[in-house]
């Protein structure tokens, strides 16, 4: 039997006004519409949209969510049907205006009084339409239809399975981040790409621009309410400007710089940082990751990114930073965002509280066969380091569309996240779900992004490529010896278990290790520790990512309950291994760590 569980911010969840906080902190513009709160919603079997509304749909709440208002499974042949009005504010128009989705899952088609608008496939990343042509003076009707294929299909979906248990989640569909508005000029500032350059001490930046190329750009860089550097430059064209005794990024001081860009009529706001993530040899010629040239642990977690009143949408924002502020005191320095691609404020959070993010892609592909991709690597290990992955039948991607969609999102995803300081790691694939040609997807993503550290293939399978021998534990004692090519990374590890009532979603038990009582999950927890990851140190490991942040329906592994109302493990102990933990580290590799 399911146990609907809430959140403290799902019980005062303002439902007149959900979710109000500006959703682009990495590029801010004085104009903005919310359009979250109530809109009508059908399910049904046709495509076209309805003359008649089943009911109220909380947006951005998906309607498999509680805070939804209506909390049913939407099926692969079902369409999602979303209505509601908007009138522009007086002075909002400039010269055009964009409607924004933070999210939709999973396949949709947008209409503005009636006109196709455009559509979109993918349930993980923004997207926005210039609705300027289609608008009406006075009230606006928007209308969308949604269809989710969730784990039927080659498509995107992280952890969702229509018939959830175990490591597999309630699938959830349509409306899931913040829709809004905003007006910009004719000309405006598309985009922008910043590169901190830390060994030259500059920043690289380049505005992407519509309309005229070339423009004249003015930048201003703040360093709280101090100026510090203002110039000039042309759009589409990159440009490197000096930041003289730059203050580094990092975990323990995470100092942003702010930066205010102009471009003729149109302004936005943003922040960066210095620092550098790479891989060098201590003292001992033991590669390690490096933070600002210096020997750093990525000290981590797993964080599935799942809500039980909300789903893939957090209740408030204040609920989505609790989560970082909390593994932050338990003396966490890095997240591991699984299969998820947040909402852009979840980063900015980690940017502001000091949390470094290894940030997975979002898995697709057909049926799995578990057997292969999970079961034969966790029991005989050497098999996921002796298989090729261009098997595509095995790994569940022989659709070439499928394939295709894939690197789509890949390139999109590395290019909404670009400019977020914390993230230092991607993730292409994890565990060969839906994995293929993992050596090509490393290449693209160097490309792409040639700053940032790469984890080829989490756990198995690996193809021998990226920055990590990177190691996925849960049965055996760990063995850990240095590699003369990559850093080796335990990217996942523990999943320790205790079920508590009255705080857990269901009376399944889902776990690598089951405990009854804190102080029994707390010493097991302890002597992994103290076994496995403190004694691994000097043998070569440098980072980890424990299973997991929080409880997940039956997977009742977290360090927090579902709901996040307790912490399962005492406290002072995980601050205390954690500071042994960054003490061995120092020690290992002569570090100030």
């Amino acid at each position: 039997m399911n146990h609907q569980l809430f959140t403290r911010w799902g019980k005062n969840l303002d439902t007149d006004k959900p979710l109000q906080e500006y959703p682009r902190p990495q590029m801010v513009r004085d104009s903005y519409l919310n359009l979250n709160g109530y809109w009508d919603y059908a399910i049904n079997f046709e495509k076209k949209a309805p003359v008649k509304y089943d009911g109220k749909i909380l947006v951005p709440f998906s309607p498999e969510a509680f805070l939804s208002g209506v909390h049913r499974q939407t099926r692969p042949d079902e369409y999602l049907h979303y209505k509601t009005q908007f009138t522009l504010p007086e002075g909002f128009l400039q010269k055009r205006v964009l409607l924004h989705f933070g999210a939709v899952d999973q396949v949709c088609e947008v209409f503005l009084n009636g006109s196709r608008v455009g559509s979109h496939v993918g349930g993980y990343l923004p997207f926005c339409f210039d609705i300027t042509e289609y608008l009406a003076k006075g009230a606006n009707e928007l209308t969308l239809t949604v269809r989710d294929y969730s784990d039927t299909s080659y498509l995107s979906r992280g952890k969702q399975k229509l018939g959830r248990g175990g490591m597999w989640y309630t699938a959830q569909s349509g409306i899931w981040q913040t829709v809004w508005l905003e007006s910009v000029p004719e000309c405006c500032i598309e985009r922008v790409k910043l590169d901190p350059d830390y060994d030259n001490g500059s920043i690289g930046i380049k505005v992407f621009s519509t309309g005229h190329r070339g423009k004249d750009v003015r930048i201003r860089i703040f360093d709280g309410d101090c100026e510090i550097v203002s110039a000039c430059m042309a759009a589409d064209k990159k440009k490197d400007i000096k930041i003289k005794g730059f203050k580094s990024w990092s975990p323990e001081t995470p100092h942003l710089y702010h930066m205010e860009i102009t471009m003729g009529e149109d302004c936005v706001r943003t922040y960066f940082a210095m620092r550098k993530f790479s891989v060098g040899r201590d003292e001992k010629g033991i590669l390690r990751f490096m933070l600002n040239n210096k020997p750093y642990f990525h000290n981590g977690l797993l964080d599935q990114g799942y809500w039980p009143d909300g789903l893939y949408t957090a209740p408030t924002d204040q609920a989505l930073r609790y989560d970082i502020l909390k593994m932050k005191e338990l003396g966490f320095n890095m997240i591991r965002k699984h299969i998820k691609v947040e909402p852009a404020r979840w980063y900015y959070h980690c940017d502001q509280i000091g949390m470094l993010v290894w940030q997975d892609m979002v898995n697709g592909g057909s049926n799995y066969h578990m057997k292969f991709i999970c079961f034969m690597p966790n029991f005989w290990m050497p098999f996921g380091r002796l298989v090729k992955d261009n098997k595509y039948r095995a790994f569940a991607r022989r659709e070439k569309a499928g394939r295709a969609q894939y690197y789509r999102e890949l390139k999109a995803a590395i290019a909404h996240l670009y400019n977020v300081p914390s993230i230092a790691a991607w993730v292409p694939f994890n565990e060969g779900w839906g994995q293929f040609d993992a050596a090509e997807a490393t290449a693209r993503v160097r490309k792409l992004d040639p700053l940032r550290l790469i984890d080829e293939a989490s756990g198995w399978f690996d193809q021998g490529g990226g920055d990590m021998y990177s190691i996925h534990n849960y049965w055996r004692r760990l063995k850990v010896r240095p590699r003369k090519d990559r850093v080796v990374a335990l990217t996942e590890y523990g999943g320790y278990s205790r079920r508590i009532e009255g705080h857990s979603f269901c009376s399944e038990v889902y776990g690598y290790r089951i405990y009854q009582t804190k102080q029994e999950l707390t010493k097991g927890y302890r002597e992994l520790l103290e076994t496995d990851i403190i004694k691994g140190i000097s043998k070569g490991l440098c980072g980890t990512v424990y299973t997991q942040v929080s409880d997940v329906e039956e997977e009742v592994n977290g360090l927090l309950t579902y709901d996040r109302d307790l912490v399962k493990v005492e406290e002072e102990t995980v601050k205390k291994l954690n500071q042994q933990i960054y003490e061995e580290f120092k020690r290992c590799t002569h570090t100030g760590q």
